[in-house]
Parts: C-alpha cells; structure tokens; sequence
C-alpha cells in the first residue's frame, strides 16, 4: 500500500524529543561543519539526551571508523561511544555477509572504515583482484586512493565478482569546498564494467535497516540537512523526518521538492528538535501558519502576514506542495522567500 503524498509539513503538540524515542541524525551539515560543531547543536543534543531521547549518528562517509566518529563528537563536546555512530561501510558490510560464505575475502577500495565493518562482519578484506575475492567493495577513500585501485575493482567486477558500494554520493563538503565523493569513484568502475553495483548506504533499505538493527529504536526521527539522501531514506524506512536549514538544502529546494524529499518537519537548526511544531492550517484558498498565509498563484507562490521567518516557510511550503501534488513545484517562491531572508 502506498504511503499518502504529504502536501505540508506537520505540527506537534510535543517537543519532538518526548515524541520520537530516537533521533537519527546525519552529521555533516547538522551536528558541524567542516569538523566545527554547528550553532546551538551541542547544547540542543545535551537537552534532548537528558529528556531521554537517545541520539545515534549516521553518516553514508565509510572512511572513519565509529570509534574515530565517536572521539570527534565527544571532543565537540557531544558525549559519544562507538555504539552510537552507524557507517555506511557496515550496512554495506552486513549487506555483503549476507550474500558470501562466512569467512570470505572481499576486495576493499576504500579506507580504514570499511576494513573494520568488514572484519565485524566475519569477513576478509584483500586488497587484489588476483587474491580471489568473493565480492568487492567501493567505499569513500579519502583524497588519497590511487587510480590503481579503481583498476583493481573494475579487474575484478569485468570477471563477475559482485560488486557493492557504502554509497554512490557524486560529493562530499571539505574544508576547501566540494570534493568528489564515492559516487564519483564508483562511476569510474561502472564505465571501465558496465556492470552496476548493490548499494548500501542513505537512502536506501540496507542503511535504514542496520540503524534499526544498532540502535532498537521504535519510535525514530531521522534529522538531516540533505533531500535526496535523509529526507528520501526516511521515507523509504517509513519513519518521520526533521529537516534543518544548516547545510546543502535552501528554501527554494524545499518548495520544489517532490514528495519522496518532502520532511515530517522542518526547522532552522537542532533546536527544532526541543520544541513542538506549528501547525499548517488551510484557510480559504491558502494555507497559514503563525502570522503568514501563502498561496499558490498563477506563477508562483505569494505569502502575505508577518512573524518568524520559519512559519512562512512552512506555509509556503504547503501551498508549493500542494499545488504540485505527485511532482515537483515549477512556481516561482523567489520574492516569497526573499522577505523572509531565506
């Protein structure tokens, strides 16, 4: 059965951290930003853990090891252990157990994380195609990977070992701006192959899976700063979602987003997570929340009212989505957003 096409970002009575036993949150671009914690995400973490919500960390990076993850977070000042921190490199690592014998060698191109989930997983990581791999595994590998090893995978995958990936991200933020990602690592093996690999990481099933699998939760909020990766693989897990205005995604993506990138919610940072949620309420030909009403016009998306920036938002976003139903909106929410300096 198809879940309905959400048309506007909902209210809570609770703060979200009472309503979700879980916060499922992406790190880069929510919890800091080029390795520096983000405004009010270490004080707003420590409120929500002390009201008993418990926070896991999941990030599609398969570089770092949890325990490396886990050592950043606490020296942010974000009490952190290794359980805590779920890695693209171990939902590729379980998805890959469960298709060779145990014990198997897998030819890794990647770096230290992927070799550590591996081996957790009972597996054998090998570094050549001659070294008769069962499966080989494409994982972030930092700046550093050579050409060498994309020939060793694609050696391996063109005589038909399969052949999985952590993610297929194109980027990753550095502290110098927009790298390459493992995406684009993988895509230097599907044109040398033309073979396609399995994919673990957000926001496919295999990622959402083993975040349940590590941390129990029954009631989890993923929070992201990311459509096509958070927001999407909350909605393929069948969870709500927080969205925060703190990294990759800006207003003008919001409106337009087709419903699988449409949040549970959205808020300005992870202070959202300590609040309830106003409520978007449909009134005459538009929509309002707090002061604003917006409305979805010819060309475009018109707000009129006044009060926090956020609330326009939210209505805008209902108008927008609204007005688009199973697409994506085309209509113009420029000036809207421009007042409210978004």
């Amino acid at each position: 059965m198809s879940q309905a096409v959400r048309t506007s970002p909902e209210g809570s009575g609770q703060p979200l951290s009472e309503a979700y036993d879980t916060a499922l949150l992406d790190l880069d671009g929510v919890v800091y930003a080029g390795g520096d914690a983000i405004a009010h995400a270490v004080d707003s973490l420590a409120l929500a853990r002390s009201g008993g919500m418990r926070l896991a960390y999941v990030t599609n990076n398969a570089l770092r090891t949890p325990d490396t993850v886990a050592d950043h977070l606490t020296e942010l000042g974000i009490p952190t252990g290794a359980d805590d921190v779920i890695t693209s490199a171990q939902a590729v690592a379980r998805l890959i157990s469960e298709q060779v014998p145990a014990g198997a060698r897998v030819l890794v191109i990647g770096g230290e994380g992927l070799r550590v989930a591996l081996r957790e997983r009972g597996l054998t990581p090998v570094d050549s195609a001659d070294d008769d791999p069962a499966a080989v595994v494409q994982g972030y590998g930092g700046p550093d990977l050579t050409w060498g090893r994309f020939a060793e995978a694609s050696y391996a995958v063109a005589r038909g070992v399969p052949w999985f990936a952590s993610n297929t991200d194109l980027t990753i933020p550095s502290g110098r701006g927009i790298a390459p990602g493992n995406g684009a690592a993988v895509q230097v093996v599907r044109i040398a192959t033309g073979a396609e690999p399995q994919v673990a990481g957000k926001p496919l099933p295999p990622m959402h899976k083993e975040t349940i699998i590590r941390t129990g939760a029954e009631r989890p909020l993923v929070v992201g700063d990311r459509l096509d990766t958070d927001i999407e693989g909350a909605g393929n897990g069948g969870v709500d979602s927080l969205l925060v205005l703190t990294g990759v995604t800006d207003g003008a993506q919001l409106l337009a987003a087709p419903p699988r990138h449409r949040p549970t919610y959205v808020d300005a940072d992870l202070r959202g997570l300590l609040t309830g949620q106003p409520e978007v309420v449909r009134q005459g030909g538009g929509f309002r929340c707090g002061g604003f009403t917006a409305t979805a016009g010819a060309d475009r998306v018109e707000l009129e009212g006044d009060g926090e920036a956020l609330d326009g938002l939210r209505a805008l976003c209902a108008a927008a989505w609204t007005a688009a139903g199973e697409g994506s909106c085309e209509l113009d929410g420029g000036k809207a957003l421009a007042r409210l300096g978004l």
